[in-house]
């Protein structure tokens, strides 16, 4: 293997703006800002969600963002800032890196993704999967 997931991890961290999930709140009331969840589906149906934020699964972000890509979604070319976050920040940091080496700016993502966000006793919606 010629990089890893760790080596991947810090080159992003030194080229993208991580911030707090307090600081990712604050800006989430602004309407130029866009709360990202990269999550997988049935992440955010166990786990929870953050409220009037914008899914787009990891696997589709290029794609949602490159506006050439017949999957292009229209919000990614608002000039918004975008907030990315995951369930621990580790692939947000990754799509957050990808999202900037793509053009798309001002990016950022939340350090310690939704678990930060949670365990910071920030308001989030309950998981809506139901147990059998």
């Amino acid at each position: 293997m010629k990089k890893g997931y760790k080596a991947l991890l810090e080159e992003a961290d030194a080229e993208i703006e991580a911030i707090t999930p307090a600081e990712a709140q604050e800006l989430a009331a602004r309407d130029d800002v866009v709360l990202v969840d990269i999550r997988d589906p049935r992440e955010l149906d166990r786990e929870g969600r953050i409220p009037h934020t914008l899914h787009a699964p990891r696997g589709m972000l290029e794609f949602w963002i490159d506006p050439e890509s017949p999957y292009h979604k229209p919000v990614f070319a608002s000039g918004k800032t975008f907030v990315f976050f995951c369930a621990g920040g580790l692939r947000s940091a990754l799509a957050t890196k990808t999202a900037q080496d793509m053009g798309l700016s001002p990016v950022k993502h939340i350090k310690g993704g939704f678990g930060a966000w949670k365990e910071a006793g920030l308001p989030y919606d309950p998981p809506t999967e139901r147990k059998p």
